[in-house]
């Protein structure tokens, strides 16, 4: 019987596994999950065994942002349909495709929306109707002046109407952009209205 000391085996960088041919070095397979075993006496042999340890699974972190909730990214498709259908600009009627996103709207926000729509159009008659991210919108010289969305499109629990910063609403060093409504009666009407007007003044 030969008394030759057998090589000690290695990691194998392909296989994951312990293999012969090359001397592995502890840090290497603690890494990797193996751990060295005591070593058993037989025959005169000094042999070393490695043992793969399972390893724990991976749980993600609870406070990771989920990204996206499905209304936004919804509304982020519907942006981009408006953008692929602006070079065709002309074939496009916005009115229809603002009258359309109201329809789709629940009750009570669709009666709300289409005294809006009316309050809007009469108070500033240059104003063109289009979408803005799936919302009703009206812009001038291609710039978004109002909007305004149901509550169901983010879950909100009030309509908001809303106006971008190309509106003249400028009042000394702080004034509101967004105001969440309940109910559209003739007291709102007519505040709407006024606000409208200044907005394109």
């Amino acid at each position: 019987m030969s008394n030759r000391r057998p090589s000690a085996p290695c990691y194998g960088r392909r296989s994951r596994s312990p293999c012969p041919g090359r001397r592995p070095d502890h840090d290497s397979l603690s890494k990797t999950g193996w751990t060295r075993l005591p070593p058993k006496d037989g025959a005169g042999m000094r042999i070393v065994k490695y043992r793969r340890e399972a390893r724990e699974p991976v749980m993600p972190a609870k406070n990771v942002s989920k990204g996206f909730t499905v209304e936004e990214r919804a509304a982020m498709r519907a942006r981009a349909k408006e953008l692929r259908a602006r070079p065709r600009s002309a074939k496009v009627d916005g009115e229809s495709a603002v009258l359309a996103a109201i329809a789709a709207m629940p009750q009570p926000y669709r009666g709300m929306a289409e005294r809006l729509h009316a309050c809007i159009k009469a108070s500033a008659p240059g104003l063109t109707p289009k979408t803005w991210y799936g919302m009703p919108a009206y812009a001038k010289d291609g710039d978004v002046i109002c909007y305004f969305r149901g509550g169901d499109k983010f879950k909100e629990r009030y309509m908001t109407l809303g106006f971008n910063d190309t509106a003249n609403l400028d009042e000394g060093h702080l004034w509101p952009v967004a105001f969440a409504l309940t109910e559209v009666s003739g007291a709102e009407e007519t505040r709407i209205g006024a606000l409208v007007k200044k907005a394109v003044s």
